[in-house]
């Protein structure tokens, strides 16, 4: 075991206790990362293989929101970085570069005050689990001794991860609400096709026009979705 690697062991074990849910772990994990890595906050999202997001954490409001907003627009490190399976490290979210590639993102996140994000897969194997991402509110690249020890924080969260759901199955860990968030995130697929059918449009757009709402209520893009398949909400046509 390398020496970040022990170093995140000992943080964390600091920091949290077994008995706790998973989602009240993350959170410790992520103010414990936050700290470690002088950073301004982190966030962790465990998602499924096609990309369906279900327990999430954060160190903060901020980060929480900023983690949040990659899911609401469709587009972020996180999910470059879910997808390819590699870390994606944005020094500067208000470089041009940036901009085109995450328009709708790094514009939002440069307006809440994200300036850097860093987003590393948490996987073992062919397995994906989900993303740690770890925000600055400067900009600027992580050090030579910082980035070694984001990656074991990653590795550290993905063994707890498996190790907790080896807990829950056991009934030595304490499940929480982990099942009824992924019920939740199920929730946007099926408010997705409610949307598709009374708007005659397409799956996609179907997707954009929820995240639109979704942004300009300023809402997470979780309760929108509930909020149609209850019949609470019907979007309506564009007048055009």
């Amino acid at each position: 075991m390398d020496e970040p690697t022990r170093a995140v062991r000992r943080l964390v074990a600091a920091s949290t206790q077994q008995q706790r849910t998973t989602g009240d772990f993350l959170r410790d994990v992520c103010r414990t990362a936050a700290q470690a890595l002088s950073a301004s906050g982190a966030g962790i999202s465990v998602m499924t293989d096609d990309g369906t997001r279900g327990v999430c954490a954060a160190s903060d409001p901020l980060s929480e929101r900023a983690e949040d907003l990659q899911f609401v627009m469709g587009e972020g490190p996180c999910i470059d970085a879910f997808t390819t399976r590699r870390p994606v490290l944005i020094a500067d979210l208000g470089g041009s570069a940036v901009h085109r590639r995450w328009p709708s993102y790094a514009s939002a996140a440069v307006q809440d005050g994200v300036r850097a994000v860093f987003a590393f897969p948490l996987q073992v194997g062919a397995a994906r689990l989900g993303i740690l991402d770890v925000f600055r509110q400067r900009a600027g690249p992580l050090t030579d001794e910082e980035l070694p020890l984001a990656l074991a924080f990653a590795d550290v969260t993905v063994e707890a991860l498996l190790d907790r759901q080896r807990g829950a199955e056991d009934g030595t860990v304490t499940p929480g609400r982990e099942a009824a968030d992924v019920g939740n995130r199920a929730a946007v697929f099926q408010a997705q096709g409610m949307v598709m059918i009374q708007l005659s449009v397409s799956l996609a757009e179907a997707l954009s026009r929820m995240r639109a709402y979704a942004y300009a209520e300023n809402r997470p893009l979780d309760d929108v979705a509930r909020d149609i398949v209850t019949r609470r909400l019907r979007l309506e046509k564009d007048s055009s």
